[in-house]
């Protein structure tokens, strides 16, 4: 099978996918395109937005299109990292430990307001989010594939909140922000959920086997040499620019090339072009980057530099 009818057959796959989720969540679309190119690459997804948007009903939604497993989990200040991991108990009737599986061994985990737990709970999610993996006891388990974390965090109430550090930061994929319906969403929202609860009846549309043979395919995307240098000097241009503190890693340029690679196939190509960096870069690096204090001082923010950096770099053009 080539390149380019992998990349057909995962557009096809994808837009099954959208039409679906849309039965349930109204206006969407654009997001559940983000959350397939977070899937395809195994990342994963901060979203920044206020209670009510319907966060959990897309989530729920995504994962019974994909008709993989999904579990929630409230972060509060109490919450334990052994509440998320596991705990190993022993059980008398067998006479030996057994290890009973968190709520991370999931292929979809929606971690609501993350940054409502502690530091160290925080961390027990690091490793899982890098290495896909858990260790409980000294004993390290794998988790399913595919796995999602979609970590959501309200922006505008912080109080008794522990911000996310960097290296967390760093972990997730995409940072999105929802945002409210328009007026012929939130009307069309309304009708729909008038009698019924269009997600009990919601059929899944694909396997998690197809997800798998999707995110094998993604990998056989190609990236010409200037497209290739073209995202590499759009994440270089933080590490030097007079308006940032702290550029992107080594890992965010990583994470913009395998995401153009993505989206490219959700397009139908089996081949990057230079607008699909453009388009990811502002959900790919705003997270990744601390600004000066002027700069915050003057009421700049993460979105704008970032675009301004994109707008500055030359897009490379075929010869």
């Amino acid at each position: 099978m080539s390149d380019l009818t992998k990349a057909t057959l995962i557009q096809d796959t994808s837009r099954r996918i959208i039409d679906n989720v849309a039965r349930v969540i109204v206006g969407k679309a654009e997001v559940v395109v983000l959350m397939l190119v977070a899937l395809l690459c195994e990342g994963h997804i901060l979203i920044e937005d206020v209670p009510g948007i319907g966060k959990t009903t897309l989530a729920k939604a995504f994962a019974r299109s994909l008709n993989i497993t999904f579990k929630r989990i409230q972060f509060t200040p109490d919450l334990l990292p052994s509440d998320i991991t596991g705990i190993s108990y022993f059980n008398q009737k067998q006479q030996e430990f057994v290890f009973r599986p968190g709520p991370i061994l999931a292929n979809i985990l929606l971690a609501d307001e993350i940054n409502r737990a502690t530091p160290r709970t925080q961390a027990a999610m690091l490793e899982a989010m890098q290495e896909q993996q858990i260790t409980v006891d000294g004993e390290t388990r794998s988790l399913p594939r595919p796995f999602l974390v979609l970590a959501t965090q309200n922006p505008v109430e912080l109080e008794g909140t522990f911000p996310l550090p960097e290296a967390q930061l760093d972990r997730f994929l995409l940072r999105l922000k929802l945002g409210y319906p328009d007026d012929d969403e939130e009307n069309r929202m309304l009708l729909r959920f008038e009698q019924d609860n269009p997600l009990a009846a919601l059929q899944p549309v694909c396997q998690g086997g197809d997800v798998l043979q999707m995110i094998q395919g993604v990998r056989h995307i190609r990236v010409a040499d200037n497209v290739r240098r073209y995202i590499v000097a759009i994440c270089r241009t933080t590490r030097t620019h007079n308006t940032i503190e702290l550029g992107v890693s080594p890992r965010g340029t990583m994470a913009l090339y395998h995401a153009s690679q993505a989206l490219a196939a959700l397009r139908g190509r089996d081949y990057v072009i230079p607008d699909d960096a453009k388009y990811l870069a502002p959900m790919v690096l705003t997270h990744r980057i601390i600004l000066s204090p002027q700069i915050r001082l003057r009421g700049r923010n993460t979105e704008t530099v970032i675009q301004e950096i994109v707008d500055s770099v030359p897009v490379p053009v075929e010869e």
